[in-house]
């Protein structure tokens, strides 16, 4: 017998009870305001969100945002809000969008229980437009807000696009020191705009 066969033989003497699997039918979770229970959920996580009757509000809501009036590099995937003070269509590179100050781009969907908006490259030419500017400013439909993660998978194809993910809140990492860095490994802020009625 192999040193390996006696570790995994021990483990599987001890290996805990099974228990049976979760029904999953339901019934979920629901919120009397899932608007409410969103903005508090991604408030505790660093981020912030607004309301507004149409893109126009919104785009005079980023205009002032601190971090949009600092910006020199600004780009938009949304009509309306926003703008891009580049030609976008000239980067074939995703490295050269590295120096972008706030993007503000499209979200599908979000979920009121953890303040996830779904996010994929349907309007989005490069897909590190997520990630790599120093702010982020997601656009959703007022609309498209469900109560739970699991609704939520009921509602959206993930394998519709190449890409798709999930966004909840600015980068943060605390596993250095167990200290709180916001922006590490991404985005240092996250508004996210919802809009009753886009063009």
């Amino acid at each position: 017998m192999t040193s390996r066969d006696d570790i995994l033989g021990k483990l599987r003497r001890h290996l805990p009870q099974s228990s049976p699997l979760p029904n999953l039918a339901g019934p979920w979770q629901t919120f009397e305001d899932p608007r409410q229970r969103f903005a508090e959920v991604l408030s505790g996580v660093g981020g912030h969100c607004q309301f507004f009757e149409n893109a126009h509000a919104a785009d005079q809501a980023l205009r002032d945002l601190p971090v949009w009036q600092e910006a020199v590099k600004t780009v938009s995937c949304v009509l309306g809000v926003g703008r891009t003070n580049f030609d976008l269509s000239t980067v074939d590179d995703p490295h050269d969008l590295e120096d972008i100050d706030v993007a503000v781009l499209p979200g599908q969907l979000a979920v009121a229980e953890n303040a996830a908006v779904w996010v994929d490259d349907a309007l989005v030419p490069h897909r590190v437009l997520y990630f790599l500017p120093q702010h982020l400013v997601l656009v959703v439909p007022a609309g498209n807000m469900v109560h739970t993660l699991h609704e939520a998978y009921q509602r959206t194809d993930v394998t519709a696009r190449p890409f798709g993910c999930w966004i909840s809140g600015p980068s943060k990492t605390a596993d250095i020191e167990q200290a709180l860095v916001i922006g590490a490994h991404g985005a240092r802020s996250l508004n996210v705009l919802f809009v009753e009625y886009l063009p």
